[in-house]
């Protein structure tokens, strides 16, 4: 990494975040404030949605705690293993997910899942702000009268109005939520500091208080063992398919460690520590009270544990939704500039919160969430493949910073290879199950990784590399 950093000239850097270059050593950021940032982030409502959904919330087939247990630590580990990875190479590199993809994706090959990374994170800053809004107007009611929106009018009957007071809340929560991703790292690492401790207890507290609700913890292991019908592919693929954007997201974060070390604990605090946590906290809600989402049973106690609920759920979603809005100018920015467009970061980010903003005011969480994070399960994993293929398997003394603007436009491995890929998961989710319900996502990302080495040997790429390498 220092050798590389010498190939850096001052002039260079000319954005305190670090959109269009590596970030230098001495710009990194303490472990401790990271681990918090990782501990933020994966404080998630989907979290707790996944644990209901594992759970057979409403009804639906479920899994008993044994293979809900399993399903999670699968789930958790595969994510905690492929965000590593990553991480470590964007720790060694310094480079955002955009700049490094361009050295398995080619120059402007890279914008092709950049695009899809944008999609992503604009899609999740939209839910999550509706999620925030929700649980506001659903503590404050609907005092106006007012109905702003009726998405039963376009057919959805099972989604709420959307209320004056929602619509309030959207606009208020999404400025706030804009302002500290315009800030940047340093905003993001502050308002974790503050939150964490705050939501961490108030999840475990929360988790005992529905148990006992339901009858302790006999009652609630007798109804648990209960439940059946979903398959453990199927449940690991939820898990998966909850945070999948957020691990590929990961190397946006990771360029600031100072350490391997520091990437293996952060991301262990996301994944052994936070969001098993809200799963576990979302199943047994779930099965112990008949809600996985404990800010609603929380709001039906009294007003004080209302206003405590509603207060964590809002810190705890801020905490994630900011990184979103952050890494989506991170996508957007370097595609911009690959295709000649200079972009500031701070107007990238206030265009892209507005218009997340206007999305989640129409009611982009209530109605499309659900088939959105299944989507992403699905078809995101593959894209890191090549990223990993190529740093891991071809060799990461190709990512010298000096090679990092003359890589070849179209990198025909990487392109290929997630298409591939996330077809396969696509088909796999959609159309036709996979043999003992594998895991859409994680199963084409594996055969994405293969079909990359594969690809890699019989096109320019390899011929392309080895020039490169000359040069040096």
């Amino acid at each position: 990494m220092q050798e590389q950093e010498k190939n850096i000239a001052p002039e260079e850097i000319v954005d305190e975040e670090f959109m269009l270059e590596a970030v230098p050593m001495k710009k990194r950021r303490s472990t401790y404030s990271q681990v918090m940032v990782w501990v933020g982030f994966g404080y998630v409502a989907t979290g707790l949605f996944v644990g209901g959904t594992l759970a057979g919330y409403g009804g639906a087939p479920g899994l008993n705690p044994g293979e809900a247990i399993l399903a999670i630590i699968l789930g958790m580990g595969a994510l905690f293993v492929m965000t590593s990875l990553l991480g470590v190479a964007a720790q060694r590199t310094g480079l955002n997910l955009a700049l490094i993809s361009r050295y398995s994706y080619g120059s402007k090959g890279f914008i092709i899942p950049m695009a899809m990374m944008a999609l992503m994170t604009f899609g999740w800053f939209s839910s999550i702000v509706g999620m925030v809004a929700d649980i506001w107007g659903g503590l404050i009611g609907n005092p106006s009268g007012i109905i702003v929106f009726s998405p039963a009018a376009w057919g959805y009957e099972a989604v709420p109005d959307i209320t004056l007071e929602v619509l309030i809340a959207v606009v208020v929560w999404g400025i706030v939520f804009t302002y500290s991703a315009v800030k940047g790292i340093s905003a993001i690492e502050k308002v974790a500091k503050f939150a964490c401790p705050i939501i961490l207890v108030v999840a475990i507290v929360v988790g005992v208080g529905m148990m006992r609700e339901g009858g302790g913890f006999g009652s609630f292991m007798d109804k648990a063992n209960q439940l059946g019908g979903l398959g453990l592919g199927t449940g690991i693929t939820a898990v998966v398919g909850s945070w999948i954007a957020g691990a590929v997201m990961g190397v946006d974060m990771f360029r600031f460690n100072k350490s391997v070390k520091a990437v293996w604990l952060c991301a262990a605090s996301c994944f052994i520590f936070t969001n098993p946590l809200l799963n576990i906290v979302g199943y047994i809600g779930s099965v112990s009270v008949g809600q996985y989402n404990y800010v609603a049973w929380m709001m039906g106690l009294n007003v004080v544990f209302a206003f405590i609920g509603v207060f964590a759920w809002t810190t705890s979603l801020w905490t994630t939704d900011n990184s979103e809005l952050y890494c989506n100018s991170l996508y957007t920015g370097p595609i911009l500039d690959a295709v000649g467009i200079k972009a500031n970061r701070k107007i990238l980010v206030a265009i892209c919160g507005i218009l997340g903003t206007i999305l989640g005011a129409i009611g982009f969480y209530q109605i499309f969430f659900a088939n959105f994070i299944n989507t992403l399960g699905a078809m995101a994993p593959p894209l890191c493949a090549p990223i990993l293929a190529d740093y891991y398997l071809i060799g990461h003394k190709k990512y010298d910073h000096k090679l990092l603007h003359k890589q070849p436009r179209w990198r025909w491995a990487g392109i290929v290879s997630f298409i591939v890929g996330a077809a396969l998961g696509y088909i796999f989710q959609y159309v036709t199950t996979l043999p003992y319900n594998l895991p859409a996502g994680l199963f084409a990302m594996i055969v994405s990784l293969f079909v990359y080495y594969i690809i890699y040997r019989f096109t320019p790429d390899k011929k392309e590399d080895e020039k490169l390498m000359e040069t040096l």
